[in-house]
């Protein structure tokens, strides 16, 4: 499938169901929010994007507030979502609920609230 082939509608909820389940769709967007535990939190999430986003050199829309940020992902180009969207959801899913499997030689973040950036789910 070429990366400029714009999915329909029922083809990204399709997607969405099996690849990214936290992830919808919402004014032709894909789209996620990830919940923090404050600032440090959200400023973490949108500095992890904007790396993400910089190397593909694909580039999402972000909001932000104190304890919250939203991913919208399309490809303006093309007017729709394509493969670009999906794979860049993908890595951000990755990247930013990704933790150490247990059994790892590193440890994770504690569990503390005092530490405590972002809410996996």
């Amino acid at each position: 499938m070429s990366i400029d082939n714009v999915y329909s509608d029922d083809a990204i909820r399709n997607r969405l169901a099996t690849e990214l389940p936290r992830w919808s769709l919402d004014a032709g967007c894909l789209q996620r929010t990830y919940r923090t535990s404050g600032w440090k939190g959200t400023l973490m999430v949108i500095n992890t994007v904007g790396h993400l986003a910089e190397a593909a050199w694909h580039h999402p829309d972000l909001t932000a507030s104190y304890d919250r940020v939203t991913v919208s992902l399309t490809t303006h180009s093309a007017k729709g979502v394509t493969d670009k969207d999906f794979e860049l959801a993908n890595r951000i899913e990755e990247t930013v609920m990704w933790r150490p499997a247990s059994g790892s030689a590193l440890e994770g973040t504690p569990d503390d609230v005092r530490y405590a950036y972002i809410q996996y789910d």
